[in-house]
């Protein structure tokens, strides 16, 4: 997939173009990029209404080519280094989004499965469980 980042783009048009072909995992942005392996400061997180031109610390156009196979961590890495943004990506488990700090390594499609499996899962959960007598 390929996510072109304009200035005048709000944080939830690329977090929408992001969702569509990863439906369990969800990027943030965030004022301060975040160590390996520590979470993001919930008050550092940028409202999704926000236009890129007003926190983006690189002036030029870009296009952003993600691909299955990527780590969270090298995504993170190329929106910093290529846009300046500080992004952190979550996943669905449930009705929670969890940071992935800790699976950083993980692949973002392996990342997208787990959350399809955890969702799968919960819902196999309840379902009732009916019985015929005899």
């Amino acid at each position: 997939m390929i996510i072109s980042i304009q200035n005048t783009q709000s944080l939830q048009h690329i977090q929408n173009q992001f969702t569509a072909v990863f439906p369990f995992l969800k990027i943030e942005f965030f004022q301060k990029p975040h160590v390996n392996g520590i979470g993001s400061a919930k008050k550092y997180l940028i409202p999704v209404k926000t236009l890129v031109s007003a926190i983006r610390q690189h002036e030029s156009s870009a296009d952003i080519v993600i691909e299955p196979g990527m780590t969270v961590s090298q995504l993170e890495q190329m929106f910093q280094s290529e846009l300046g943004l500080n992004v952190q990506i979550f996943r669905r488990s449930g009705n929670l989004w969890l940071e992935t700090t800790a699976t950083d390594s993980w692949t973002l499609g392996y990342q997208n499965e787990q959350g399809k499996r955890i969702d799968d899962d919960l819902q196999q959960d309840e379902k009732p469980d009916y019985h015929e007598q005899e």
